[in-house]
């Protein structure tokens, strides 16, 4: 899925019309506290679910989402997303966001462990495993993480139920799959979208490596 972090912010409609074809727009919420940048917030994201019916998976990192999350499941966001490292209260607040309607996604940066979070697969409907330092588009993809991505499908899959695995950060044609043969089933990619001549057919590009190495996973292996 697009991440609008990359779009232009002057013409973020614009933008989202040119890639019709994405399953869904990762929106970055950032404070300038959780992380060194400052993007956007609720009143964007408000006027972005006013111009598309397309999913908006909203990736918060910010401090405090306990109190701001739930207000981005009231604006129509599908899916909300919130850090490990910032969540003070991560079952109640996976609730209440699904108690809104929303898809409750819990996100690790690169150093933090999956394992101590295992016990909290029943509350979330999406674990997002980010392969940069979160704050920033364009960086390059973290290899150090695939590893992390191989625990958490194996965790996933011992867990069983419909949960999505995400990654998040340097996301290109070089690298989709091999997060996809880690066991990636969700991707987000920023520049290599926005800085293609033509995004959509990046989008469909990207969707296709991704299909085709899950393919080939899923026949070396009969159980995924």
């Amino acid at each position: 899925m697009p991440s609008l972090l990359s779009a232009d912010f002057a013409n973020l409609q614009r933008d989202i019309e040119r890639i019709p074809s994405a399953d869904a727009l990762h929106v970055d919420v950032m404070d300038n506290h959780f992380v060194p940048n400052l993007t956007l917030g609720l009143p964007v994201v408000e006027a972005i679910r006013a111009v598309t019916p397309t999913m908006l998976d909203l990736h918060l990192m910010i401090e405090d989402p306990d109190r701001w999350a739930p207000a981005y499941a009231e604006a129509g966001a599908e899916s909300v997303t919130f850090h490990a490292e910032a969540a003070a209260a991560p079952v109640r607040l996976s609730r209440e966001l699904r108690a809104r309607g929303a898809r409750a996604g819990l996100a690790l940066r690169p150093a933090t462990p999956v394992e101590p979070y295992a016990d909290l697969l029943d509350e979330v409907d999406m674990l997002l495993l980010m392969t940069v330092e979160p704050g920033f588009g364009g960086q390059k993809f973290l290899d150090l993480c695939l590893p992390k991505i191989r625990r958490a499908r194996a965790l996933i899959g011992a867990h069983g139920g419909d949960i999505w695995l995400q990654v998040d950060g340097g996301v290109s044609l070089e690298t989709v799959e091999r997060c996809v043969e880690a066991g990636a089933d969700a991707l987000v990619a920023g520049s290599a979208v926005f800085g293609a001549d033509d995004p959509d057919a990046m989008v469909a590009r990207l969707r296709a490596l991704g299909d085709a190495a899950q393919d080939d996973e899923s026949g070396d292996d009969p159980a995924r």
